[in-house]
């Protein structure tokens, strides 16, 4: 028995039931190279929207087929087909023997994923996390928009399921791996809606992610894992060689021989630890910029037409680029909101996050330039500062009390500052926490043009997108880690053995599935060269 996917089936948004559609087209096509399948062996695995054509708004499907043997590779590629991969893991296990249990540090995706593996494997690792729990972090995040009371190692960023925890649950990655139709599936395992397996941009929301990641925390500990929150890396020790041999940490030191740094893009404190260390820490691409929030409606029927009320909360993926440098969107939220994603105090960083229904009257996206190593000095350390630069300016223009600087988008290309907000209201830390300010101010000159370079062509692309009522608020600083812990082909960090940097925060991920991915393949490491404790 094989299984194949044919691809970019087209269903029209009117249709009655778009999927049996789809399945009925993928039997024609079967049938066009002699192969006879019923409808119950087949089933859509990928859904999305073309709105390309805002006349011709249509479903894409794809649809997989169970067969007997495996269709020659012509008569796949004649009707729009490949060999399915399953994604399937199938750990293999070494001999070595651990003195002590691995220890993982973080538990956002990579760090989750990475111990749940081991966990159900026999290795039972011991996860230390900064911050807290799901329940008590998120009462942590709701004290501080209510207190202005931040707490640095518990916040949007640290804490339970990591900044993933606080956003929209967004699950779409470009990166090609089999392995994230394993993580999905295990998402779904866990409590996510059915769903995310076969939306071409899939997300779970931040309301229902809460109890996803409690769920696969209770099965890390079930399975013989521990997971210590609260509880924050302070240093690493290593041997001569460099090897590892425990770790130090606010709660007392802990002996391993396996150490997994899945630490997250906002552990400035850990980076810098790890560069006064002699750890190889390199700056790698990041950008900055605001969010940008509109009327949802307004986007929906720019982009879907008359087939506006048919379809769910409208997505947008833009980009331009000069030169070298490039501006794009990016972690757009449908129907969401901006939250206060700061994790230092002092400082004032945004990000966006949606419900699972994306019903909020307001689209916001990150609106993010390209950083390159000319606009700082060129360093692990640069970069960093960089962008901590960028957040206590915002500290600062929005009064020095954690609310946003703001400014209307009409404002911002005409070079003035000052008009309310009227049609868009800032939904900032829920809304009427900003200071009307010049976002100029926030941004090397080179920046900021570009910003406005990409308001200007993305309105070419959406009607209404330069629409002067809309709202910018800043700063998007956390888009991704602007650092990367290097490590060898086997994932070891280099020079150190037994020291595993992945995710985000090792600059080898760039959302929650990829980052989980890496942690499935550090864990996979990990296994092939050690025997369970």
């Amino acid at each position: 028995m094989t299984e194949i996917v044919i691809h970019d089936l087209k269903v029209g948004v009117g249709t009655h039931d778009p999927e049996v559609a789809a399945i009925d087209r993928a039997v024609g096509l079967l049938k066009k190279i002699h192969i006879s399948a019923s409808d119950d062996s087949l089933c859509v695995v990928k859904k999305s929207v073309d709105a390309r054509k805002r006349d011709a708004v249509c479903y894409v499907f794809s649809v997989a087929a169970k067969l007997e043997y495996l269709p020659e590779k012509r008569l796949l590629d004649r009707i729009g087909a490949v060999e399915q991969k399953n994604g399937f893991v199938d750990p293999e296990y070494g001999t070595r023997r651990l003195e002590n249990r691995p220890v993982i540090v973080g538990l956002g995706p990579c760090g989750m994923f990475c111990a749940l593996l081991l966990a159900e494997n026999g290795y039972r690792p011991i996860v230390i996390e900064r911050g807290a729990n799901v329940n008590d972090r998120k009462a942590a995040v709701e004290r501080f928009y209510k207190e202005r009371i931040l707490d640095p190692d518990c916040n949007i960023q640290f804490g339970a399921g990591g900044a993933g925890t606080f956003s929209d649950g967004k699950l779409m990655t470009r990166i090609n791996d089999p392995k994230c139709a394993f993580v999905l599936k295990r998402f779904v395992g866990f409590g996510a809606p059915s769903d995310i397996t076969v939306q071409a941009r899939p997300h779970i929301g931040t309301d229902l992610l809460l109890d996803v990641v409690n769920n696969i925390v209770k099965r890390i500990e079930e399975c013989g894992g521990s997971v210590c929150f609260n509880t924050r890396l302070e240093s690493v020790e290593c041997k001569a060689d460099g090897s590892v041999c425990g770790i130090k940490t606010n709660r007392g030191d802990i002996a391993c021989d396996v150490l997994v740094m899945a630490i997250g893009h906002s552990s400035r404190d850990t980076y810098n630890m790890l560069i006064d260390n002699g750890f190889a820490v390199r700056a790698k691409s990041f950008s900055v910029g605001v969010r940008i929030e509109h009327p949802q409606e307004m986007i929906n029927r720019a982009l879907y037409g008359r087939y506006a009320d048919l379809l769910p909360p409208a997505e947008y993926s833009l980009s331009k680029r000069v030169g070298e440098r490039g501006v794009y969107s990016f972690c757009m939220c449908p129907g969401g909101e901006v939250v206060a994603a700061t994790s230092e105090i002092g400082g004032v960083v945004t990000n966006g996050m949606s419900r699972r229904a994306r019903d909020g009257k307001n689209a916001n996206s990150a609106l993010a330039v390209s950083v390159f190593p000319d606009d700082y000095d060129g360093s692990a350390r640069g970069a960093i500062e960089f962008c901590r630069a960028i957040e206590r300016r915002a500290f600062e223009l929005g009064g020095c009390n954690y609310n946003a600087p703001v400014q209307t988008v009409g404002d911002f290309l005409s070079g003035r500052y000052g008009s309310l907000p009227s049609s868009v209201e800032p939904t900032y830390m829920g809304g009427g926490h900003f200071e009307l300010s010049d976002l100029h101010r926030l941004f090397p000159k080179r920046i900021s043009s570009m910003l406005e370079l990409g308001i200007a062509d993305f309105a070419g692309k959406i009607v209404g997108f330069d629409m002067p009522e809309a709202i910018l608020t800043g700063p998007e600083t956390r888009t991704s880690a602007p650092i990367r812990i290097l490590r060898t082909d086997n994932m070891t960090a280099t020079g150190h053995p037994g020291i595993y940097p992945c995710g985000e925060g090792a600059g080898y991920a760039g959302g929650i599935t990829s980052a989980a991915v890496d942690g499935v393949n550090c864990a996979l490491g990990i296994m092939k060269e050690f025997a369970a404790n």
